[in-house]
């Protein structure tokens, strides 16, 4: 579970709630929560088709329990690979494969044991980190159309309202709650690009990057492996993937 997320959420609850002085009385506003909540989930609706909408709770759900890929272990077992191949010939890697998890490995390992031409395997391999980027794609637009909607009809909110009072002038009583829904829509459309739906599609595009990044990182091993390459050779083709930070653990690992 990536705990920045709940983290993050209690911590603007908390200082939002102190912002308030833990008074939630006036800022709760049955009205502006359905232009706000139901507009923008409504308009989210209109944008996309249903299957695209039914993965939207999973989306949104894996901002908290998405896990990064661990790239120091997948090179280790690539060297592992690469010793083995060298030693005993790449069919010898065809017992190994039932063990492998990763399916993306998995596939690229097979494709080499099949004796699969390499540029084969590498345009099969690329093309399933297009379909990759694309499916994450598609989810990252969803919360980003969200954040951008919120806003949007925080301001219709804001319009109601107004119009409601000028309409209701003569009236001293309606001008308070016709206030409210002016200012209150503008307050929870921000809040809900802000706080929910911007934060999460760029957590979402963070994860994407480092899957992606993994699996670069996957096909340069296997494309070596393939190749004969020496298996440090291998490593250090493969180390230039990693921040600095991770290199250092890579070497504290190898020297331990």
């Amino acid at each position: 579970m990536d705990i920045a997320t709940p983290l993050g959420l209690v911590m603007i609850v908390l200082l939002m709630l102190w912002g308030m002085g833990f008074n939630i009385g006036p800022f709760a506003h049955a009205q502006s929560a359905a232009i706000v909540i139901g507009g923008t989930f409504g308009a989210i609706f209109v944008s996309y088709p249903l299957p695209v909408l039914k993965n939207l709770p999973k989306v949104m759900l894996k901002t908290f329990k998405n896990e990064i890929p661990n790239n120091i272990e997948i090179i280790k077992r690539l060297v592992k690979f690469s010793e083995k191949a060298r030693k005993e010939g790449l069919l010898s890697l065809e017992q190994d494969l039932a063990e492998i998890n990763d399916e993306f490995l998995k596939k690229g390992m097979q494709l080499v044991v099949d004796g699969t031409d390499p540029e084969l395997v590498k345009n099969i391999l690329d093309s399933e980190i297009n379909f990759v980027e694309q499916r994450h794609g598609q989810s990252k637009a969803v919360l980003k159309t969200g954040a951008s909607l919120g806003p949007a009809y925080g301001m219709i909110g804001t319009l109601i309202g107004l119009i409601i009072m000028l309409g209701n002038l003569s009236d001293p009583s309606a001008v308070g709650p016709a206030m409210a829904i002016a200012l209150i829509t503008t307050l929870y459309g921000s809040m809900l690009a802000n706080i929910f739906f911007d934060p999460m599609a760029n957590k979402l595009e963070y994860y994407s990057s480092q899957e992606i990044l993994s699996k670069e990182i996957t096909i340069e091993g296997i494309l070596s492996i393939q190749g004969g390459d020496n298996p440090k050779v291998l490593e250090e083709k493969l180390k230039s993937f990693l921040p600095p930070n991770e290199r250092t653990n890579l070497e504290k690992e190898e020297g331990a």
